[in-house]
């Protein structure tokens, strides 16, 4: 549910979603809807009407603000799809959140300006692009057109190739640097609703991911949200040596550290479980 109404965002508090303004002043939850078949951990799982009406009133129900749509899987070598099967995955689907979920924000995950422009003028809230820009040249310019917050990642490489050995000299220090660039750009074209995401799994080592983990409070310094997106991820599994379908205690654990370090928005799959770190967490904050 949405906490105010509001115009504005001025510091790392709030999103503003055309008329509806979410409140950050506690972290909130993104829920994961996948309409693809080969995504690693709920491909295929949501194919009808019925089903994907049935998860987002459930992850609604237990807790979730944004639904984050995707129907481009970008798990490492993911096989590309056309624009137009993209197109055909998602933009029903909007209209069938939008029309049945008035207070739900809706979230549309995708690197092709055109999909995120065509979704965006069907009812999509937010633009979560996994390329931050670098996948399509025209991406920057569609957000300040369209003037919808803009989930900006960090990647190294494509989601083909971006684990074809990554390599950083300073993980923390070269994510932060890409940030200060892509920003800049950004605000260049009148975008200033951002949201940083460090890519998890993105072009990065297991010991990557938990570097930026580690030190994820330095990302505060832009004044800005802060999303993690480590739900059920190898960062989880290559350590425990499990499959992801294992993996809810280990994304709990990541999670909490998120939220102990900075985190605004948790990206899920699991929506309850989240909701209960970050009222566990509020509590032994207050």
């Amino acid at each position: 549910m949405l906490s105010t109404i509001g115009t504005s965002q001025d510091t790392n508090n709030s999103i503003n979603c055309k008329e509806k303004t979410i409140n950050l002043d506690e972290p909130i939850i993104m829920g994961i809807l996948n309409l693809t078949p080969d995504s690693f951990f709920d491909g295929g799982k949501y194919h009808n009407e019925s089903s994907i009406i049935e998860q987002v009133n459930s992850m609604e129900y237990e807790g979730a603000t944004i639904i984050d749509i995707g129907g481009h899987s970008t798990r490492p070598q993911a096989e590309n799809v056309s624009e137009e099967e993209e197109l055909d995955r998602v933009l029903p689907i909007v209209k069938l959140i939008k029309s049945n979920f008035k207070d739900i924000i809706i979230s549309i995950d995708t690197f092709r300006s055109n999909v995120a422009r065509t979704c965006v003028e069907a009812g999509a809230d937010i633009i979560n692009d996994i390329s931050g820009g670098t996948m399509d040249n025209n991406m920057f310019k569609v957000v300040g057109e369209l003037k919808a917050p803009y989930i900006l990642m960090h990647i190294q490489g494509t989601p083909q190739t971006m684990q074809n050995n990554p390599k950083y000299t300073n993980v923390v220090k070269e994510v932060k640097s890409y940030f200060k660039e892509k920003i800049t750009q950004l605000n260049a074209l009148g975008v200033n609703n951002i949201i940083l995401d460090p890519g998890f799994g993105f072009g990065k080592t297991v010991e990557h991911n938990y570097q930026l983990l580690k030190h994820l409070e330095e990302f505060n310094s832009f004044g800005l949200p802060i999303l993690v997106g480590i739900s059920r991820k190898s960062m989880i599994n290559k350590v425990l040596g499990i499959a992801p379908e294992e993996a809810l205690n280990g994304t709990t654990i990541l999670n909490t550290i998120a939220l102990q370090n900075g985190a605004n928005i948790l990206r899920v799959h699991d929506v309850k479980e989240a909701k209960e770190i970050i009222q566990l967490t509020k509590q032994l904050k207050d």
